[in-house]
């Protein structure tokens, strides 16, 4: 038995798509009984711990997704992705034979100099959300020695709300891009304070990350390992857009936005997340983010360890991902 946390988001919704479609026995932990997910039900709450031993009974596996990407509050992270894992990590201690903790290159952060971040880099977050995360780790790590941490960078596909917004604006002919040449960036982060203006990503497919969650989860070689899993092959967020483009056909311009401007965007879209009380995607932390010109990650030892290597192309996942947004109603093109 699998117990997922997280199946009613993104990730956690694919993965207990496939560990059903497999004939795999799942366990999915939700927290709102309103909200439906694959596979056999448990509630119970990570933050408070109520509910989680009985939500392990029976369970070999463990997949941890469950966390907080956009928050009210600075302590809603280190609820969320510290006191949460914590928890997690404390009833499954002597119950479970794996326990795969999913991370983030957030928690390690961007690389310094273009050259892909490695699992032995210093950490150096630079949001509170990563450092969130980072701890996130260290507490399973300590209470869990032997658990497995995965770390994705950049996920999209099918029923993925973040990315999509990019989309959304390639479908409306805007390709948009923070900044230019020789402006200051990712000033958090220990490289340099200019560049040639293209923003550089890893990102993986999330048909394959539910992939390498599974071999991480049955490798005999990963206990007490961590792994980035993302495409060998790092791109722009331009080339992205330029992809995007043309799928959908689209003739889109480039719309550059002056980091002052879009700093400026993101402390309306935290008072309008104040006002409203519903945390969005948009903030001040994730410009910031957004300035650093290398989000990208070595893939080596999961392809050596896990063994895993991600399949899918940005174009070729673009195009699924497209696909099922247009069915879904989400875009017009």
């Amino acid at each position: 038995m699998i117990l997922v946390t997280g199946a009613t988001g993104f990730i956690g919704s694919h993965l207990a798509d496939r560990l059903c479609a497999a004939g795999v026995p799942v366990r999915c932990l939700v927290r709102n009984r309103s909200r439906q997910a694959g596979g056999e039900a448990a509630y119970g709450d990570l933050a408070s711990g109520a509910g989680i031993v009985e939500a392990l009974r029976g369970v070999d596996t463990v997949i941890h997704l469950a966390g907080v990407t956009k928050a009210l509050h600075p302590q809603d992270y280190d609820t969320g992705n510290v006191t949460a894992s914590a928890n997690l990590a404390r009833a499954a201690a002597g119950r479970v034979a794996r326990f795969v903790h999913v991370s983030s290159l957030a928690a390690i952060g961007p690389s310094a100099d273009g050259t892909p971040v490695s699992e032995d880099a210093v950490p150096h977050p630079i949001s509170r959300y990563g450092r969130s995360k980072l701890r996130g780790e260290q507490a399973v790590r300590e209470i869990l020695p032997d658990a497995v941490i995965v770390r994705p960078p950049v996920v999209y596909g099918p029923r993925d709300t973040d990315v999509f917004r990019l989309l959304k604006a390639v479908s409306q002919g805007f390709v948009l891009q923070i900044g230019g040449t020789g402006l200051p960036v990712c000033p958090d982060s220990p490289g340099g304070l200019s560049h040639s203006g293209e923003r550089w990503i890893s990102s993986i497919f999330v048909a394959d990350l539910v992939d390498g969650l599974l071999a991480a989860a049955a490798s005999p070689q990963a206990p007490g390992r961590a792994f980035f899993v993302a495409y060998p092959k790092p791109a722009t967020w331009s080339a992205l857009g330029a992809a995007a483009a043309r799928i959908m056909g689209k003739r889109a311009r480039v719309l550059r936005i002056p980091p002052a401007a879009a700093y400026a965007a993101g402390y309306c879209a935290e008072l309008w997340s104040r006002c409203t009380g519903k945390p969005g995607i948009v903030s001040r932390e994730k410009i910031r983010e957004g300035l650093c010109p290398w989000w990208t990650c070595d893939t080596r030892r999961a392809a050596a360890e896990l063994p895993f290597t991600a399949a899918t192309p940005l174009e070729a996942g673009l195009a699924v991902t497209l696909a099922w947004y247009k069915e879904a109603g989400w875009l017009q093109y």
